[in-house]
C-alpha cells in the first residue's frame, strides 16, 4: 500500500517535471527562471537533507492537528448527530465558526499567539476540522436500521451502543476521511509556515521564492508529497488493522 502511494506520486509529480522541463525548453527559458535537470539535481544534493528535517517538523505540527481537529469533529459529530434543537445549535456554531476564511484570523491568531508551535498547529486544525465534521456529522446521523432495530427492540440501546455501531458500520469511510484530512492538516501547517512562522518546510519555501530560485521549491514539493502518501498510507493500514481487530471481537 504505501509503495503503490509512493509509485503513485512519483508518477504524477515526474510527469509535471517533465512538463516544466518541455515548457523551457520550448520557450528557451533560461535556468534562472527554470532551473534545467542537471541544477535541480545539484541543488537537490545540496538542500534535500535540510528539507527532510524541515518536513519533519511540519509533519510533527499537522499530525497533531489533525487529531485535534478529529477529536473536536467527533464531539461535535455525536452531540449533533440527533434532529434535536441543542444537535441543531452545535452544527449551527460550528459552520458559522468556518465562515470565517483563514486568511482574516492568521493574522490574529500570530498577533495574540506568535509564530510558533500553537499557531501552526491551531492553523492546520481549523483547515481540516470542517471536512472531517461534515464526514463525521453524516455517518454519526445515518441509522444502521437493521442492527440498531434490534437493540432498540430490547431496550438495550444507548447512545454509547448508537456511536459504536455506526462508526464500526462505516469505519472504511471514516479511514478514507482521516487520510484525506492529512493532505488539509500538512496544507494548513505549510500555510502558516508560508505566512510568518519562523520554521518548518512552509518557511524554507517562502526563503526560496523571496530568492527566486524554482529548485529549491520542486525539492521541497517532492519531499512533501513523499512524506504524505507514506502518512495517508500508513493511516489507511492502521484503519485496516483496527476494523479487523474490532470485527474479531465483536
Amino acid at each position: 500500500m504505501l509503495l503503490r502511494r509512493m509509485y503513485q506520486f512519483g508518477l504524477i509529480y515526474f510527469s509535471g517535471i517533465a512538463f516544466l522541463f518541455l515548457v523551457k525548453y520550448s520557450l528557451g527559458l533560461s535556468d534562472y527562471v527554470i532551473p534545467g535537470p542537471g541544477a535541480t539535481w545539484q541543488i537537490a544534493g545540496q538542500v534535500a537533507l535540510r528539507y527532510a528535517r524541515d518536513v519533519s517538523n511540519t509533519l510533527a505540527v499537522a499530525v497533531v492537528g489533525q487529531f485535534v481537529s478529529l477529536f473536536f469533529a467527533f464531539i461535535v459529530g455525536i452531540c449533533g448527530r440527533q434532529a434535536t434543537w441543542f444537535g441543531s445549535l452545535i452544527k449551527v456554531a460550528a459552520y458559522n465558526v468556518q465562515a470565517y476564511p483563514i486568511v482574516a484570523i492568521a493574522p490574529i491568531l500570530f498577533i495574540l499567539l506568535g509564530d510558533g508551535f500553537f499557531t501552526r498547529l491551531l492553523i492546520a486544525a481549523m483547515i481540516c476540522y470542517f471536512p472531517l465534521l461534515l464526514s463525521i456529522l453524516g455517518i454519526m446521523s445515518e441509522p444502521v436500521i437493521d442492527i440498531e432495530h434490534f437493540y432498540r427492540q430490547t431496550q438495550r440501546m444507548r447512545w454509547q451502543l448508537e456511536v459504536k455501531i455506526r462508526a464500526f458500520e462505516n469505519l472504511h469511510k471514516l479511514t478514507t476521511v482521516i487520510s484525506g484530512s492529512a493532505t488539509l492538516a500538512m496544507a494548513g501547517t505549510i500555510v502558516a509556515e508560508f505566512i510568518a512562522a519562523n520554521a518548518g518546510i512552509g518557511y524554507s519555501i517562502r526563503i526560496a521564492l523571496y530568492q527566486s530560485d524554482l529548485g529549491k521549491i520542486l525539492v521541497a514539493l517532492f519531499i512533501i508529497g513523499i512524506t504524505v502518501s507514506l502518512y495517508q498510507g500508513l493511516l489507511e493500514r492502521i484503519g485496516y488493522v483496527i476494523k479487523a481487530i474490532w470485527g474479531r471481537s465483536q
